[in-house]
């Protein structure tokens, strides 16, 4: 470990990252290029799941808008409580993804926290709609809703499922569906797919994805140099940027402050005596409160499933449409328990955590991971504690902060004991 390799290192604490000033005018150039595009039609606009084939989308010309970044904004600036039940007025279950119901409830009220953050009026009217069902089916239905609304063609991708081993076949099944996107694309782009234009999209969407995964691996540091509420904030560009140069050099930029970092023992969480391991969906809406009590008990939250979601090191621009494939099929959240389980377990390897908070949320079933023994198996596999946190990623009504504090508090002092 890095910090085992610096013996008298004084650790030192700092919550500002030089490289947050970047952050936003990468995403502030974003969302008003999107706004520009749709308001004028000089460029156009594909709307595509935030795992879907966006370096298709690039090789095309499009500019990529990503819904549900633009949820997870209503989650953490508190606008989706409002905004929900909109959606359910309109026959949206209140048991359904809270991005989606957040989001169209968000469109049909015609308020955005794009506005606050950026002086938008409203998200980019789309071209095309484009999802990946390896998340779940309510992206499918979510984007359905939009083209319904908007008279946009609609195109997908039905990923398999609960898998362990990647089969050939499924690979080959994925790439497969993704060419027959493209006749479509191009009568709606108004051009031919490019090859030069798809390989060197899929080449930046590597590297801001090896960047990414280095930003990541720095926490095997001790301390860590960052915790997952901070990485929940950084990882805007490997969403929304993939596929451009201004991700690779945004990265660049962090991983270079990240080393600084931890060379010179800085870190989020000052005094850390506990190394924790986020399972599931963030909570929007209560990043700063969490990240504010783990940090005064002394803890951090060093990896996570989640962020790691955006790690595609499988990209290959030599074969663009078959790395895409394997890219967006061997992803963690479509694998079976057997493969979780070990993905956690080399994690605790790697990172060194002495527990594992597992996130139950309530309208996410697709990425809550604690309903079917997992915590269980792992305590017994790994000899450390878990706790489940019951909350949600936008519905902030199916969550008890007071609840919580206590369980935290009281996981803390397990941890306390057992050291």
């Amino acid at each position: 470990m890095l910090g085992e390799d610096m013996p008298g290192k004084i650790e030192r604490q700092q919550r500002d990252f030089r490289s947050t000033g970047k952050l936003k005018q990468l995403m502030a150039d974003h969302f008003h290029e999107l706004a520009d595009a749709s308001m004028t039609g000089v460029r156009k606009i594909a709307w595509c799941t935030s795992v879907g084939p966006v370096e298709l989308l690039r090789g095309m010309g499009f500019l990529v808008y990503f819904p549900e970044n633009h949820a997870a904004m209503l989650g953490a600036s508190r606008m989706a409580v409002e905004s929900i039940p909109h959606a359910n007025a309109i026959g949206y279950s209140p048991d359904i993804c809270s991005y989606l119901t957040s989001d169209i409830g968000s469109f049909l009220r015609k308020k955005t926290p794009l506005t606050a953050a950026y002086q938008i009026a409203s998200v980019p009217r789309p071209d095309v709609l484009v999802f990946n069902t390896n998340q779940c089916r309510d992206v499918k239905d979510w984007f359905a809703w939009y083209a319904r609304e908007f008279q946009a063609p609609l195109l997908g991708i039905h990923t398999h499922r609960e898998l362990g081993d990647i089969r050939e076949y499924q690979v080959s099944d994925i790439a497969r569906q993704m060419e027959e996107m493209v006749p479509a694309l191009e009568e709606v782009a108004g051009e031919k797919l490019r090859r030069d234009r798809l390989e060197e999209a899929v080449s930046l969407s590597r590297d801001t994805s090896l960047l990414w995964k280095a930003c990541l691996e720095m926490n095997a540091s001790f301390p860590a140099p960052w915790t997952f509420f901070d990485a929940t904030i950084h990882m805007g560009p490997a969403v929304v940027a993939r596929g451009t140069r201004e991700s690779v050099g945004y990265y660049e930029a962090l991983l270079e402050e990240l080393q600084e970092r931890a060379a010179a023992g800085i870190s989020t969480v000052a005094g850390e005596r506990h190394r924790l391991y986020w399972e599931g969906m963030p909570i929007w809406g209560k990043l700063r409160s969490l990240s504010e009590q783990f940090s005064a008990l002394n803890a951090s939250v060093v990896a996570s499933t989640y962020c790691n979601s955006w790690i595609f090191d499988q990209l290959d621009p030599a074969d663009p449409f078959e790395s895409m494939a394997r890219a967006y099929t061997e992803l963690f959240i479509v694998r079976d328990e057997a493969y979780k389980e070990q993905y956690i377990s080399r994690c605790r390897d790697f990172y060194q955590f002495d527990g594992i908070l597992f996130h139950d949320a309530k309208t996410c079933p697709n990425n809550s991971n604690n309903r079917y023994g997992m915590p269980e198996r792992l305590m017994k596999r790994l000899g450390i504690p878990a706790l489940t946190i019951n909350g949600d990623l936008n519905d902030l009504r199916c969550y008890s902060e007071e609840q919580a504090r206590t369980n935290i508090e009281a996981f803390m002092e397990q941890l306390e004991e057992a050291t």
